[in-house]
């Protein structure tokens, strides 16, 4: 079962507000893999290109809305938070962009699903990146944690 992310994205905007500034209007998820299609111009900077903080949220909460949707689709409710993450800004963003995140492997969801039922806990390795002209922008490695509740 794959949720729907328009409910989802609604509800996410009123838990972080700064999200609804963003001009993020709609989650492509496929079970798998997430992407966050984003207008440039809520996200510029004085250079006419993508503001680097904008990029650095975008990216997290992509990997936190990955998180999520893969263990609300395994039927568990937890609070998930990003534990680590580095940025790399590898070229300037100067269109609308997507942020894409994927797992590696389904069995990477499946396996941090047995932790948390297991032990109340686990963790899952996320690379984030924003593309703008078929290139990679910017990339975070982040570590995600997930607690059940």
């Amino acid at each position: 079962m794959t949720t729907d992310t328009t409910d989802f994205l609604g509800w996410l905007k009123t838990q972080i507000p700064l999200l609804a500034h963003l001009g993020i209007d709609r989650l492509d998820w496929d079970g798998q893999s997430l992407q966050v299609p984003t207008p440039l111009a809520p996200n510029v900077n004085d250079k006419g290109t993508g503001f680097g903080g904008s990029q650095a949220a975008i990216a997290t909460v992509a990997g936190w809305c990955l998180t999520t949707l893969c263990l609300k689709e395994r039927g568990l409710d937890c609070d998930v938070v990003i534990a680590d993450s580095h940025l790399k800004y590898l070229k300037p963003v100067t269109a609308d962009f997507t942020t894409r995140v994927s797992l590696s492997d389904i069995a990477d969801a499946d396996t941090l699903a047995e932790r948390v039922a297991e032990r109340g806990k686990g963790k899952l390795e996320l690379v984030v990146e924003v593309v703008c002209h078929d290139q990679v922008c910017m990339r975070l490695d982040g570590i995600y944690v997930a607690i059940e509740r």
